[in-house]
């Protein structure tokens, strides 16, 4: 895969975080992820590769762009997939919170899972902890092999959850065992990430969170040497249905990170509000700032890109 390409990439989340962060704060959802689509839509058919999308905006009959099947790209060049979330953190943007992205996860032609519009159980660690998780363990044993692989008290392990009715159970647990415990309103993407950065002060994510988010989390961790397992969780007979539809016969197999993205992958996500693991975007007389990250796990090179977009110069922002 063209290493060119990661900066192609660039543009397209650039373009979706600047179009959805003009809706900061306005309170409408749609509105929001609608403007992130579009100008994703279009940025994409601008780069020079023949990818279809693995991971969209929902199936054909759900989405007018971005859906599950779609090509994109000029149709020369290199065979990709592509999984794409334009907006995580939708409500996050509608409110004028903290922690939403723009961001895409590419990979050459099946590399990345068909991930059906289901649930996934998953559990996320960085480098330092690879190798030790178990999903089909307790919250309790995850957590006492991630202490004993980073040498130090489980007490000091920091865990982040999405704060829903569904993991009342899970938040107990966690709080009988004395960790820390982060919980957050959305965005499980970057929470998986940063339980690979050395400065987030996050060292697990547990929790049942979105499935294609699922296979873009894995391929982040995949660039940056973490480690991630995920279980589906449908919700009734149609969801199964989907899963043995796109290939899943096992709705109860447990998925590594390498089944998830294998190969060569990119990770590509620019921030729309600020947060953890991007700044959002910042609106000037001229045009505006944004604060990108841009991840190879064939080289393990990470980027981070601070660019300026003059609007008198770029016509379609």
């Amino acid at each position: 895969m063209n290493r060119n390409l990661a900066l192609e990439f660039v543009r397209v989340t650039e373009m979706a975080a600047i179009a959805s962060a003009r809706l900061m704060g306005r309170g409408d959802e749609k509105a929001a992820d609608k403007a992130a689509v579009d100008a994703m839509r279009s940025m994409l058919d601008s780069v020079e590769c023949d990818a279809t999308v693995v991971i969209g905006e929902g199936e054909r009959d759900e989405a007018p762009m971005l859906f599950i099947g779609e090509k994109v790209g000029t149709g020369t060049g290199t065979k990709l997939e592509i999984a794409v979330d334009p907006l995580e953190g939708t409500t996050i943007c509608a409110r004028g919170g903290y922690n939403s992205i723009s961001v895409m996860a590419i990979g050459e032609k099946g590399n990345l899972m068909h991930a059906p519009d289901t649930y996934m159980d998953k559990i996320a660690v960085g480098p330092e902890a690879k190798g030790v998780i178990d999903i089909r363990k307790s919250a309790t044993e995850n957590l006492k092999r991630i202490a004993e692989a980073k040498k130090c008290r489980l007490q000091d392990l920091t865990a982040i959850v999405l704060d829903r009715p569904r993991h009342h159970d899970l938040i107990n647990e966690l709080r009988q065992t004395g960790c820390r415990i982060h919980l957050i309103g959305d965005g499980d993407v970057s929470a998986a990430i940063a339980t690979a950065l050395p400065d987030s002060g996050i060292d697990v994510l547990f929790g049942i969170g979105a499935a294609p988010e699922g296979v873009i989390s894995a391929a982040a961790l995949r660039c940056l040497g973490g480690d991630f397992q995920g279980v589906l969780k449908p919700r009734n007979d149609d969801e199964i249905a989907r899963a043995k539809k796109m290939g899943i016969d096992d709705i109860n197999k447990v998925f590594s990170m390498e089944e998830l993205a294998s190969g060569n992958v990119m990770f590509v996500a620019t921030g729309v509000t600020d947060g953890s693991l991007l700044e959002g975007v910042k609106f000037k007389s001229w045009g505006a700032t944004t604060h990108s990250l841009v991840m190879r796990s064939q080289s393990g090179t990470i980027r981070k890109i601070e660019a300026e977009h003059h609007f008198d110069k770029k016509p379609r922002y």
